[in-house]
């Protein structure tokens, strides 16, 4: 699978708290006009390191996790021509998706 162009609106800005207590180290939000498998908009975690400000980050998706054990997966989106490593990926969003068994896709 391809990567392609999205912009993603940041609701949950890194560290964020929610209602477990998980605190995100990472900037994470959705992408409109996307339905995701829980019939809202679909979610993407944000991988800059430069810590992007504001309400929207224009990236690509450079992953997908496929999470088994839910009806929805989560979009990994960085800046275009970033290549990141599942490694990588899995512990920045550890914090949550310990909570779910999951394979990961990483596009070209």
């Amino acid at each position: 699978m391809k990567r392609f162009s999205v912009t993603v609106t940041i609701d949950r800005p890194k560290g964020y708290v929610d209602r477990f207590n998980n605190v995100y180290p990472l900037n994470y939000g959705y992408v409109e006009g996307i339905i995701a498998g829980d019939d809202e908009w679909q979610d993407a975690y944000i991988f800059d390191e430069t810590d992007c400000t504001g309400t929207h980050f224009k990236g690509e998706v450079i992953a997908v996790i496929v999470r088994e054990d839910d009806i929805e997966d989560k979009w990994i989106v960085a800046k275009e021509g970033v290549t990141v490593s599942t490694e990588e990926i899995y512990q920045k969003v550890h914090f949550i998706e310990q909570y779910f068994s999951s394979t990961m896709m990483l596009l070209d």
